[in-house]
């Protein structure tokens, strides 16, 4: 039975991988510091599943990481643990720098000692963004694109990035990276954009839309998102970078029409009250990320299967009906608006 390591295993995208990964029967170990978004609760459900293990670690610490890694002997690592609101990284370029690339750069250097000391190779599949890429204003990249970063995180990110190919290169490092395309599902913290829309709906507060709404982004419910890393660990190719995208690419003013409109077809109470407000557009907003995907999907075979209507109706259902969710955050993390400094 093959053991996986999950890094910022209890985040959004993390704890969905987590529980992919269990439903296929694979043992994981998650290793996660619980920072603001990283919720304990996330995984509530599963902590007495005989294969899975968690640990409290800041993947900085190369010291905690090494006896981990030596204990499970691991077969590979998805490593999710990063930082990832961009008006966050704004604010707090540092917290970003630390842990997207010092903490990769300490975990690069756990995989080499273990590999070393145990005669063993680890595969690590690095969960990248399509943020590294920039402002895409016409067609879509692919992998070959350059990097243009436009945000203290997406910069962050595209330095892990440049790193771990320096390692693929150097160290002969068995590692492979994506870069996805933006992700919305059941325990996404609310600062980013869907579930803060949904909170606001389900509190009758006006929702918040960044300058005109005419940013566009390409959409991919979390659950397709985690198949195709699965994919990649199987069947990717060492050194090689994969795009996962979903083809949907909508502007933010339509992504929050189409949530109020799944409310008014539901016959919520909550309709009535909801409607969008502009706000103070964010430093060095990029206007439209597009990937092209046709990579991953003539040479692993995949593709998303999720349709938008259906992945955004069930992810509204989730959160109405996991109100505790929201509760068991403070307010304070995500209802104040962040990134203003120019």
């Amino acid at each position: 039975m093959k053991k996986f390591i999950v890094t910022g295993g209890s985040g959004f995208i993390g704890c969905n991988l987590v529980k992919y990964l269990l439903k296929k029967r694979y043992v994981v170990i998650n290793i996660d510091k619980l920072s603001y978004s990283g919720n304990k609760n996330n995984l509530k459900n599963i902590t007495n599943n005989k294969n899975y293990f968690f640990y409290k670690v800041d993947i900085n610490n190369q010291v905690k990481i090494n006896k981990i890694f030596n204990k499970h002997k691991p077969n590979g690592i998805f490593n999710l643990a990063a930082e990832t609101h961009v008006d966050r990284s704004i604010d707090s370029p540092k917290k970003f720098i630390n842990s997207n690339y010092l903490g990769v750069y300490n975990l690069l250097e756990s995989i080499l000692y273990y590999e070393k000391k145990n005669k063993k190779k680890l595969r690590l599949i690095h969960i990248s963004t399509d943020e590294v890429y920039g402002d895409i204003l016409k067609g879509k990249t692919d992998e070959n694109y350059p990097y243009k970063p436009s945000s203290p995180y997406s910069a962050t990110k595209a330095g892990a990035d440049h790193l771990i190919k320096a390692y693929i290169r150097t160290y002969k490092l068995n590692a492979s990276i994506s870069n996805c395309c933006n992700n919305y599902g059941p325990n996404q913290f609310p600062e980013k954009l869907i579930p803060k829309l949904i909170f606001n709906i389900l509190n009758n507060k006006d929702l918040p839309i960044y300058g005109q709404g005419k940013n566009s982004r390409e959409w991919m419910h979390v659950n397709d998102h985690c198949e195709a890393l699965l994919s990649i660990f199987l069947k990717g190719k060492i050194g090689e970078s994969y795009n996962i995208g979903s083809g949907i690419i909508l502007k933010n003013i339509e992504i929050a029409k189409k949530l109020i409109k799944i409310v008014v077809n539901k016959n919520s109470n909550y309709r009535s009250k909801v409607k969008i407000k502009f706000v103070k557009d964010r430093p060095g907003h990029d206007f439209r990320y597009a990937l092209n995907s046709s990579k991953i999907l003539k040479k692993l075979k995949w593709k998303s299967k999720i349709p938008l209507k259906l992945g955004l109706s069930k992810t509204f259902e989730w959160y109405f009906k996991n109100h505790n969710f929201f509760s068991k955050t403070s307010k304070k993390q995500f209802d104040k608006r962040l990134g203003l400094k120019t």
